[in-house]
């Protein structure tokens, strides 16, 4: 068993090191800014790309950084199941539940068209279509281990995505006077197109507190839809081969748990003193994995894929806000 771990040990300290430096300059941003406008998930990648752009990384880290950045990422996304529960979201009325699912597999349509037609790789234009279309970085995050997606797309596709997140979260109110919208309607707009929870908050708190509900409450549908989303891509992923496949290859075992504690949280089987640690727990594996991606990547080549990758993201974000303006106009929400 030793000889199994030790050399694993090497890679997941420096991936540990740089996770922790991340979380310190997310820390200082709150300080100095008064609230962070980069996540310490993104500051990861940057920071274990810089890293691996001045330096070359010691072959003793390779293992363990390998093992940071696939199982660690597995585990992560595991726990972040605890922190999703369907019970507020199908309090709220099935119409709106609907069509956010229905809004949320046109978009990831959308994107992905986006992205092929600008001749991005298959996996880079699903992570951006997934990315653009849920939940930002955690669904990239998802995402990358099922379809077996290199460190260099995972990360154009964060860093792209995550400085776009913070134009949306500027831009938003502002879009908001132009569009007239009501409190209720700029909530649903806003929980559409915001990519992370947190920059959601942001995003409606400066326009009502009945913004900032019905943002969450919409955001949470969009992160609920990430188990499915990520499930039916391994099925399409598997279902090239001609032979049976047991459930346990079909099936990834981290969306398997993910789903269970999804739905222990909904049951309310959990303790609530667990849903906490679980969460903690869950973002720091994140910010872990992406430092062990950043690692891995040197940030002159995914420099190399910004211009493709910029403009899918700003066309895809721009259908987005289309698709979520007809959701809010099918739907009758005033």
């Amino acid at each position: 068993m030793h000889h199994k771990i030790l050399p694993l040990v090497p890679g997941l300290c420096l991936s540990a090191v740089v996770t922790g430096a991340a979380v310190v300059l997310e820390r200082a941003e709150t300080a100095l800014f008064g609230r962070a406008w980069l996540e310490s998930l993104v500051l990861a990648i940057v920071l274990g790309s810089v890293v691996r752009t001045a330096m070359p990384v010691p072959a003793a880290c390779d293992a363990g950084v390998r093992f940071s950045a696939k199982v660690v990422l597995e585990v992560a996304v595991m726990l972040l199941g605890a922190s999703v529960s369907a019970g507020a979201i199908v309090a709220h009325g099935l119409p709106l539940l609907g069509g956010i699912a229905v809004a949320v597999v046109l978009a990831i349509a959308f994107s992905y068209a986006v992205g092929r037609s600008l001749r991005l790789p298959h996996e880079l234009a699903v992570l951006v279509a997934c990315g653009n279309s849920i939940c930002g970085n955690s669904a990239i995050a998802a995402v990358a281990p099922v379809i077996d997606a290199d460190g260099e797309d995972v990360a154009s596709s964060i860093a792209f995505t995550a400085v776009l997140g913070v134009v949306v979260v500027l831009a938003l109110p502002l879009l908001d006077r132009l569009l007239v919208l009501t409190p209720l309607q700029y909530g649903v707009f806003a929980g559409m197109t915001v990519y992370a929870v947190p920059q959601v908050l942001a995003a409606a708190a400066p326009v009502s507190q009945i913004s900032l509900q019905i943002g969450t409450l919409v955001k949470l549908v969009r992160v609920l839809m990430l188990g499915p989303v990520v499930l039916g891509l391994s099925l399409c992923r598997r279902g090239g081969r001609r032979q049976s496949l047991p459930v346990t290859q079909l099936v990834p075992w981290f969306i398997v748990g993910f789903l269970v504690l999804m739905a222990l949280r909904s049951a309310g089987a959990l303790p609530h003193a667990v849903l906490g640690p679980a969460h903690a727990a869950s973002a720091w594996l994140t910010s872990m994995s992406m430092a062990a991606l950043g690692l891995g990547v040197d940030a002159r080549a995914v420099l190399r894929a910004g211009g493709k990758v910029t403009t899918t993201v700003v066309v895809s974000l721009m259908g987005l806000g289309v698709i979520s303006w007809a959701l809010i106009v099918l739907v009758g929400i005033r």
